[in-house]
């Protein structure tokens, strides 16, 4: 089975990420689109495992096996958590369904670091990029920008929203270039200090629920692998009846 047949004949969840879902989408916009499929338990017997992602068959599609999507949620991936948010689902059944119950599940106060993490590293590769270059690629020090206050305000109100509302159009003029650097720098400074200072009080617990989502996930391994015997089982009935016959 490959990754194509995976993505195609397994998905339980997917929806469209990047500027469109955050509400920051112009005429020039790519549609990313994120998934999450379930590789068939039977397939984890063997010595060749499925894999842990995929990338198509679309463009700009990726998509994870959902094991690896929830052990990469329980450590608060900014980018795994945002995909469980998003507004804009284009597939979903019914485990996909119980997937997107449990995004309270995942959320802790471990964002705060994990997010924080993840922004100090961008934000150095655009320092990087105002030295040699004498400016920042300005639509990663927008997404930055908006990583950053979505951490200050799931902090503060145990809540993961992308649309980006009212700061739209001060973040669009952040990618067209016309926010001086220095502003930016102030700017992104300052939202890591109220995020900072959202941690002690957040209404977020401070790990995850380990337990609810590995009940979830043992669920959806001992279904699949229930329906596989029930296939095999019926396979088994129509070939012995025709050899019956």
């Amino acid at each position: 089975m490959t990754p194509e047949d995976l993505v195609r004949d397994h998905t339980i969840y997917s929806c469209v990420m990047g500027s469109r879902a955050f509400g920051l989408a112009t005429d020039g916009s790519d549609t990313d689109r994120r998934g999450v499929f379930v590789a068939p338990t039977p397939a984890f017997w063997r010595f060749g495992k499925p894999p842990t992602h995929a990338d198509g068959p679309a463009e700009e599609q990726f998509s994870w096996e959902l094991e690896r999507f929830c052990e990469l949620a329980l450590r608060a991936n900014p980018n795994v958590l945002e995909c469980l948010h998003s507004p804009l689902v284009e597939r979903i059944d019914d485990t996909g369904r119980e997937l997107l119950d449990l995004r309270g599940a995942f959320l802790s106060r471990t964002a705060h670091q994990t997010f924080v993490r993840y922004a100090v590293g961008q934000r150095r590769k655009l320092d990087a990029d105002v030295r040699q270059h004498g400016a920042p690629r300005w639509k990663h020090a927008m997404h930055l920008l908006r990583l950053l206050g979505s951490c200050r305000d799931l902090l503060r109100t145990g809540e993961l929203v992308l649309d980006v509302g009212a700061a739209r159009e001060r973040l669009l003029a952040v990618r067209r270039g016309e926010v001086p650097w220095p502003e930016i720098e102030a700017w992104m400074t300052r939202l890591s200090d109220q995020a900072d200072a959202a941690v002690a009080g957040s209404p977020l617990p401070a790990e995850p629920d380990l337990a609810r989502v590995e009940d979830f996930l043992f669920r959806t391994r001992r279904a699949s692998a229930l329906q596989a015997y029930a296939d095999h089982e019926v396979a088994q009935g129509v070939v012995g009846g025709g050899l019956a016959g």
